[in-house]
């Protein structure tokens, strides 16, 4: 091979290292691993844990309470036809006999037993009492992933600031790949706990970095809503598979295989940071940034931050306690708990696309109000439906709406440290995702909790009406003032005005060529 075919490969791996596009592809393939991963668990859980627990403890049991009659009380065979029909146990009176029940003495005593033990549909799982626990469980073992997120992410948002996005980014790979493996081979509630829990460390390094890389890297404020409108394209399409592709899996092939499959897409992922991020490089903030409780004192972040905590809040109420309640209602079978989030699914991806560039339009604040308001009356209808086909309807409209608040908030919060503080993203990213873990971790560990209590229906209502009450808050965000030295930087012409503009450091190339850091020096 001659000197100049050998360095194509690396002439195009330089000038991938310093291609914003890349860097933004490497975010969202992160992102999608990490929803993939949050959302394959939510149909296999609950039908994982009632098949090892409830019916493996139930099937030693059974073969000792079904002893054969008698043979002068056997009924004759039309009766156990009928019986097998109607999927119900009928159980014949010692005092009958088979010439009773051939005069239709039996009629007298059928409607008795079944009426006082109505049968079940067929498809339905027994142990009532058991589903009933195992919400709690069930959204207490979700609600993990988003506890540990919450506690790791301040740390994380302050190790970005010491020695850059690189590094972390992989370090989250790394921790998510070894979550990953560990849900495939557990077999018991304490192993899925424990997995679920590093899951949330992961996703903490993968999320903080890989937002706060991009709003470095997209400084003009339209540029920056639309990547991160794609990258939570990424986080939409990670959702999108996940539940359905779960359910599918699970069904048809094992419970190990949907993971399996999502650590090998996890090592690709590894390898592509490996070559565009070179994540053994330390490239700290040349700015200070501002320090997690000087923003979280700011009114405008922290509406912002309930915003996007409060929407989220209600899908993660619906992903432990919708399968169960399915069902014990609808009677589904396994592959129908995951494709019921297929339609909030889809719709998330196109709100946040969509939007990612009409919310730079209409105003994110008006963008976000009104998708708030969508997901509280679509919450409000998910209890109506009475199959499947019923639910199609209100989470479409739930993962458009939260599409909606999304796309406008994760850019509002990069736009609010540039107006009002130091433009250093990892802090206020960090916030954001803090936000969001809140949202999953409240609302999975209380939702088992309420709906024990009150019941499904009452649990959508009660967050249902929380979202609308909260949306109003958005207003604030329509003109936020800036303070005197950023005036001269950015203009107030209108609110949430898109307009380029020069951060307080000195801009230069994103630094992952050996040359951007030589070119920032000497222009110094």
């Amino acid at each position: 091979m001659p000197p100049a075919a050998k360095r194509v490969p690396w002439r195009w791996l330089v000038a991938g290292r310093a291609s914003r596009r890349l860097v933004l592809v490497v975010v969202f393939v992160a992102l999608l691993l990490d929803n993939m991963l949050l959302t394959v668990v939510v149909p296999i859980v609950p039908t994982f844990l009632y098949t090892t627990e409830y019916e493996g403890t139930n099937s030693s049991v059974a073969p000792a309470q079904t002893e054969p009659a008698p043979p002068a009380l056997k009924a004759p065979p039309f009766s156990s036809m009928f019986s097998y029909f109607d999927n119900s146990t009928v159980t014949v009176s010692g005092s009958m006999s088979a010439v009773d029940l051939a005069n239709g003495t039996e009629s007298s005593h059928l409607p008795q037993t079944l009426a006082s033990s109505p049968p079940l549909p067929s498809g339905c799982p027994e142990g009532k009492e058991f589903l009933a626990k195992e919400n709690i469980r069930v959204g207490l073992l979700f609600a993990s992933k988003a506890l540990v997120q919450l506690v790791i992410n301040p740390s994380v948002g302050l190790l970005t600031n010491r020695i850059g996005y690189h590094i972390p980014m992989f370090i989250g790979f790394i921790i998510m790949f070894l979550s990953t493996v560990m849900f495939a081979f557990s077999g018991t509630y304490t192993l899925l706990f424990i997995a679920r829990a590093l899951q949330g460390i992961g996703s903490s390094f993968s999320s903080v970095a890989g937002l706060g890389m991009l709003a470095s890297v997209y400084t003009d404020d339209f540029e920056r809503g639309n990547a991160m409108g794609i990258a939570l394209g990424g986080l939409a399409l990670g959702v999108l598979i996940g539940a359905p592709f779960g359910s599918v899996m699970y069904a048809f092939v094992g419970k190990s295989s949907p993971f399996l499959v999502l650590a090998f897409l996890a090592l690709l992922d590894g390898a592509l940071q490996l070559c565009i991020l070179q994540p053994s490089k330390i490239s700290p903030e040349s700015t200070k940034g501002t320090p997690v409780f000087t923003l979280l004192r700011d009114p405008y972040i922290l509406v912002a931050a309930g915003a996007l905590c409060f929407s989220n809040m209600g899908v993660a109420m619906l992903e432990p306690t919708l399968p169960i309640w399915m069902m014990q209602t609808m009677c589904s079978p396994k592959w129908q708990l995951g494709m019921a989030f297929l339609p909030a699914s889809i719709s998330y991806l196109i709100g946040t696309n969509l939007f990612g560039i009409l919310a730079n339009k209409m105003g994110r604040w008006l963008c976000s109000l009104i998708g708030m308001a969508v997901v509280g009356i679509s919450l409000l209808c998910v209890p109506l439906a009475k199959n499947i086909y019923g639910l199609i309807g209100p989470n479409s409209g739930l993962g458009f709406a939260i599409g909606m608040v999304d796309s406008s908030m994760m850019p509002i919060m990069g736009y609010l440290v540039d107006l009002r503080h130091t433009s250093v993203y990892g802090n206020v990213y960090a916030i954001a995702d803090v936000a969001f873990c809140m949202g999953f971790a409240i609302g999975p560990s209380t939702g088992g909790v309420i709906v024990r209590a009150i019941g499904f229906p009452w649990l959508m209502i009660i967050i249902g009406v929380i979202n609308i009450a909260y949306a109003p808050l958005c207003w604030y965000l329509r003109n936020p003032p800036a303070k005197e030295e950023k005036i001269a930087i950015l203009s107030q012409e209108c609110p949430m005005q898109t307009k380029s503009y020069t951060t307080q450091k000195t801009l230069r190339d994103f630094p992952l060529t050996d040359d951007s850091d030589v070119e920032a020096e000497n222009a110094e």
